[in-house]
């Protein structure tokens, strides 16, 4: 009896999540149906797991800011990022 030869994944779990989202995204013609279909349902699901594991999610910035913390650095770490666009608004 012959063995079949195990096939090595080509890649890395992230490169396929990511390859996995390109595709996903690429699926949907409108910004809304992308926000409505792909990115609201994923951000509902990290706020799912944050708050079962006690972490707020803050999402800001021009491009994108994930962070993670405890409820009760939140708030230092928010006015943190509000400061720092306050300040390069000046500039």
């Amino acid at each position: 009896m012959a063995r079949r030869k195990s096939r090595k994944p080509s890649g890395s779990m992230p490169e396929k999540l990511q390859e996995q989202f390109l595709a996903q995204m690429a699926e949907h013609e409108t910004a809304e149906d992308l926000n409505d279909k792909l990115i609201a349902p994923f951000i509902a699901a990290l706020e799912t797991v944050c708050a079962e594991r006690g972490y707020l999610l803050n999402i800001s910035g021009e491009s994108s800011n994930l962070v993670f913390s405890s409820e009760d650095d939140a708030e230092a770490i928010y006015g943190l990022v509000e400061q720092y666009f306050d300040e390069k608004d000046q500039d």
